[in-house]
């Protein structure tokens, strides 16, 4: 099974210290967090796609692909990609030249975005999200898939025998998941594609995700990729640890209040009981953790936020080595010692796609000598 953390990039203030990092500082500070996850044995990080202030994250693969060169093993991806308003043109060269500077250590997930306004910035109508999804991503399937598109849409201009320059390494292209919030057609789509679907997991209680998730794998089966449990289940969650619980709720309790995305709302004590948010020592943190496998049964990967709201650059490391040295060990044994016969493990490898790409294409024993019967 994966672990990793994801990013939204905020620039907030401190609100012990008042004082806010600069763009340079933050960008840089994400590069360092990347690292330090590989260095405590992490598997994935992930950064979401963002165009305002109090933002930084907006280059997406400029900024993996930095990360990429840096590191030898972790994977790097989107939480998420704007497949609405991105060209798909232009997203199918960044996403395989990405592919091709990290030796297919790459996967993205894509989504809609959860802020209206950014649709008109980019010359789109935020009232036909879900049109744009789907027209968007057949087209991105299609310039990785076809090595010669011709492609008319509502959305763009038509392509007339159009390639996509790099081609996909290896002939593959990167694993996609269809990142949602809220939205079922999100998970119709992921399920009729046979993608992943990566549920969020922090804003809301277990009950909506379970919904959602569970469409997701019925649909899945639907459109013939196999078992319900067999479809490839993303996770996230949001975590604060010190090893003693009081301490935990002590120290994070005034970056709660002021978070940019949830401060001022719930208290910290009724967020952490409705949604998965956890603060508290090592062993809590592995025990509600552990829960999300009975509600959304065996899943493939788990993200954990931990640098939002203005958290110094200090404390996220300390988090990192706690989730990497006591928590992450734990779950890998328990989560594995759990699933089914049968289940998928990890999301698909690039190695694992490009085996059963050439698998796929081989021909089956005794094909040929029938033929020449």
């Amino acid at each position: 099974m994966q672990f990793g953390i994801f990013s939204v990039g905020d620039i907030t203030p401190d609100p012990t210290t008042g004082r806010a990092p600069s763009e340079h500082e933050r960008i840089k500070a994400l590069v360092t967090i990347a690292e330090h996850a590989e260095q405590v044995g992490l598997d994935v990080f992930a950064v979401g796609e963002h165009h305002n202030p109090p933002f930084v994250p907006s280059a997406m693969t400029t900024l993996l692909g930095w990360i990429a060169a840096r590191t030898s093993r972790l994977t790097v991806s989107t939480s998420i990609a704007h497949i609405t308003t991105n060209d798909p043109v232009r997203m199918a060269e960044d996403y395989a030249m990405l592919q091709h500077l990290s030796d297919g250590r790459v996967d993205l997930v894509l989504g809609r975005g959860n802020d209206g306004r950014l649709y008109p910035w980019f010359g789109q109508d935020p009232r036909r999200g879900v049109e744009l999804t789907v027209e968007n991503y057949q087209l991105l399937r299609r310039l990785w898939d076809e090595e010669v598109v011709d492609w008319q849409g509502e959305f763009r201009t038509p392509l007339q025998g159009f390639t996509s320059t790099p081609r996909p390494l290896d002939g593959v292209p990167p694993f996609v998941w269809h990142g949602s919030i809220r939205t079922p057609q999100v998970a119709e789509i992921a399920a009729y594609f046979g993608d992943g679907y990566f549920a969020n997991n922090i804003f809301w209680p277990k009950e909506h995700y379970i919904r959602l998730i569970t469409l997701y794998r019925e649909r899945y089966a639907h459109y013939g990729h196999g078992a319900p449990e067999q479809a490839i289940v993303g996770l996230g969650g949001q975590v604060f640890m010190r090893r003693n619980s009081q301490d935990a709720v002590r120290e994070f309790r005034p970056y709660f209040d002021n978070a940019p995305v949830y401060g001022h709302g719930p208290s910290l004590e009724e967020f952490t009981r409705q949604t998965p948010l956890t603060v508290g020592s090592p062993e809590q943190v592995i025990e509600k953790t552990l829960t999300f496998q009975e509600f959304f049964g065996d899943y493939q990967r788990q993200m954990f936020l931990m640098d939002h709201a203005g958290l110094p650059l200090k404390t996220v490391l300390e988090q990192l080595d706690l989730l990497g040295e006591e928590v992450v060990p734990v779950l890998r044994e328990e989560f594995e010692a759990r699933r089914a016969a049968g289940v998928p493990s990890d999301p698909p490898s690039h190695a694992a796609r490009v085996a059963a790409r050439a698998q796929a294409a081989a021909p089956v024993d005794g094909a040929a000598d029938g033929a020449l019967a």
